[in-house]
């Protein structure tokens, strides 16, 4: 299609850097997007896997991610989440621009887990434990670095090799990464959870009081990375309370326990634009599940200063 922006990997990396990611959010969300009008992820069920559909609209622009995600991948060489993103204008629905879907999931889960890592951390933090060794683990490390100095990197999986495969790409992105266990909890000062466990990850009671928690793994009411004790000695801070209570197993399981009641559940917009203070007393908790607009907002970012 004629003047069609294409977008691939590599050119979304070089076009907008994390860093600039978080701070594109950071302005949507103090411009008034309404997170709350975000229309619900669709999916579809088809013989590989899911087709999932994320739409969104905010100003002048409007797009839709379709994404498949295919369990059987991984065996094949092949990432688990694969798609591609359209950027339309608003008025007129007229496409602008596609982006490699994958590379753009991985930009905005990574940057809104440090938007909200910004303002609930504490100044100092600087030890970061980080459960899963796949590409939101690599993306969720770089991003976390780009909002607090980070003094140490304790990476926690199953498999050896790939723990120290990224370790090892961790020092290489000049991350002073080495590998950890269950038991660097207690130490961290942020903890970021990138994994398909549908069990926690760690024992909630072990949080040191001024911790940071980000968890983005899981996305089925069914299934958690953090346990109850976690969510009931946190603050809680979610995208969307809505999407939490429909997608998240970290917040649906501790509600259904008892654990945590709904009205403690802090919009992330809330967080950013300075309608709610962190209790320095207690730990922190963000809850991703990813919504269609942080989609939105980055593709938007990405088209714009490719047209610089």
């Amino acid at each position: 299609m004629p003047g069609l922006d294409l977008i691939d990997a590599p050119t979304l990396r070089r076009l907008l850097p994390v860093g600039e990611a978080v701070e594109a959010l950071r302005t949507a969300l103090r411009a008034g997007l309404d997170v709350t009008g975000t229309p619900p992820r669709s999916r579809v069920p088809l013989s590989a896997g899911q087709l999932l559909m994320m739409p969104a609209e905010f100003g002048q622009y409007a797009g839709v991610k379709i994404a498949g995600v295919v369990p059987g991948n991984p065996a094949r060489g092949l990432p688990t989440i694969t798609g591609s993103y359209l950027l339309l204008e608003a008025a007129t629905l007229s496409p602008l621009a596609v982006l490699d879907g994958e590379a753009l999931t991985l930009l905005r889960t990574s940057a809104v887990s440090a938007l909200a890592a910004d303002h609930l951390a504490t100044p100092d933090a600087a030890r970061l434990v980080l459960f899963g060794t796949g590409p939101q683990s690599y993306a969720h490390a770089v991003a976390l670095a780009e909002v607090r100095a980070l003094r140490s990197v304790a990476v926690v999986g199953r498999d050896p090799a790939r723990v120290q495969a990224l370790v090892t790409r961790c020092r290489d992105a000049g991350l002073p990464a080495a590998p950890g266990t269950v038991e660097s909890v207690p130490g961290a000062d942020l903890i970021a959870c990138c994994t398909s466990s549908p069990e926690p990850l760690f024992d909630g009671r072990e949080l040191a009081p001024h911790a940071t928690v980000v968890a983005m793994g899981s996305h089925t009411p069914e299934e958690r990375e953090v346990d109850s004790a976690t969510a009931a000695r946190s603050t809680v801070v979610v995208e969307d309370p809505a999407t939490a209570l429909r997608e998240a197993g970290d917040i649906v399981i501790p509600l259904r326990q008892g654990e945590l009641d709904t009205a403690e559940l802090v919009p992330l917009a809330d967080l950013v634009s300075g309608h709610h203070t962190v209790d320095p007393s207690r730990p922190r908790l963000f809850k991703g599940t990813g919504m269609a607009w942080q989609d939105l907002v980055i593709a938007t970012a990405a088209h714009a200063a490719s047209t610089r």
